[in-house]
């Protein structure tokens, strides 16, 4: 159908201490790689050359990726020096598109988990000659996002930044971070210098006559830029309320990878995810949450709406919710820790250190 332009250069600084060691589309969302869900998509759409620009810990994409054979892709990689923002990312992989100068690229942010219908927003593009089209989605609060209003026909008529008083939430049509552009039009964009798509291109494009259109498209949509999106995120493609051919197994209340070691009476509901060679003690309740490559859960803890990286170990007995322990780290027995909570990489928590309610 067309080739696309992965953006996977961010420094997922919201997700934090996920990201240290790994870069954002990295981490495992139920059970592989985010980044494959994405590319697993695009290939099911008819996209077979897929660039991705990378900037963050670029060196670990291509050895885990390859030249994308493996998932039925051409898959090709370009690391910036400097990062160039997303509209310089797009401009800086132009020289490794096949496309002609009217031919359709798509465009994808990396890291958002949506079920778009990719090959709509393609015919869209074509059957209203556009510029570039605009996948929208439609939210209940847009005040943390870019709104995009569209007339009758689907038509951009302006792209206004987070607004935040009422006069200023004139639609709650949101820029969803996919996009078509037309191949010319990437030429456009000035090189060498960091340049942001949604606040220079879009509206100098806008301002300059060219032809920008909306579609909406209201299935699943979230943005994984948090922990707490993230691991919902993930639970939502083990419990199939977000599309994807790249889950590792059925769709259903857990997903165990080959590896992993249960307790036979463990409860794993939620979507959970319990990473290869991660162990879960006996009595142990997990619910919605992710347990990534070789984390230990003792016995009896539980854990609810969690991130528990890799290697990481959780004491018997301790409570999470909400809360992202990064790789390695250790929390001893006996501890609860509540939403909001990040615990580093290679910390380490005592047992019976920290709680928010008694011991009694």
């Amino acid at each position: 159908m067309t080739e696309a332009i992965l953006l996977v250069g961010g420094k997922g600084t919201r997700l934090r201490p996920l990201t240290v060691n790994t870069p954002k589309p990295m981490v495992p969302a139920a059970g592989v790689p985010f980044l494959t869900h994405q590319l697993a998509r695009a290939k099911a759409a008819g996209v077979d050359h897929i660039v991705l620009a990378t900037s963050y810990l670029a060196e670990v994409f291509e050895p885990y990726f390859g030249d994308g054979s493996r998932l039925g892709l051409h898959l090709e990689y370009v690391t910036e020096a400097e990062p160039l923002g997303t509209g310089g990312a797009i401009r800086n992989v132009a020289s490794h598109l096949h496309s002609g100068p009217d031919d359709p690229v798509l465009i994808f942010n990396g890291d958002i988990l949506t079920g778009l219908d990719i090959r709509a927003l393609v015919s869209e593009h074509e059957r209203t000659a556009a510029d570039v089209s605009l996948h929208l989605s439609r939210v209940e609060d847009p005040r943390a996002f870019g709104l995009v209003p569209t007339d009758a026909t689907g038509r951009v008529t302006a792209f206004l930044e987070k607004p935040q008083t009422p006069e200023e939430i004139v639609t709650d049509q949101i820029n969803a971070g996919a996009y078509v552009f037309r191949r010319s039009v990437i030429d456009t964009i000035p090189t060498g210098r960091p340049v942001s798509v949604e606040r220079e291109t879009f509206p100098d494009l806008l301002a300059s006559g060219a032809h920008l259109q909306g579609m909406v498209d209201s299935t699943y949509w979230l943005d994984l830029g948090t922990p707490g999106a993230f691991v919902r995120g993930s639970a939502d493609l083990v419990l199939g309320r977000a599309p994807s051919p790249a889950v590792p197994g059925r769709c259903g209340d857990r997903l165990v990878l080959p590896t992993a070691t249960v307790a036979p009476d463990a409860k794993l509901t939620g979507g959970t995810v319990i990473g290869d060679a991660a162990r879960v003690g006996e009595g142990a309740r997990i619910s919605g949450s992710a347990v990534l490559d070789g984390a230990v859960i003792e016995p009896g803890a539980v854990i609810t709406d969690s991130l528990i990286g890799k290697g990481a170990r959780i004491g018997a007995r301790t409570i999470l919710t909400g809360a992202v322990i990064g790789d390695g780290a250790e929390v001893g027995a006996d501890n609860e820790l509540q939403t909001g909570v990040r615990v580093w990489c290679d910390a380490t928590i005592p047992p019976a250190s920290i709680r928010f309610s008694s011991d009694q």
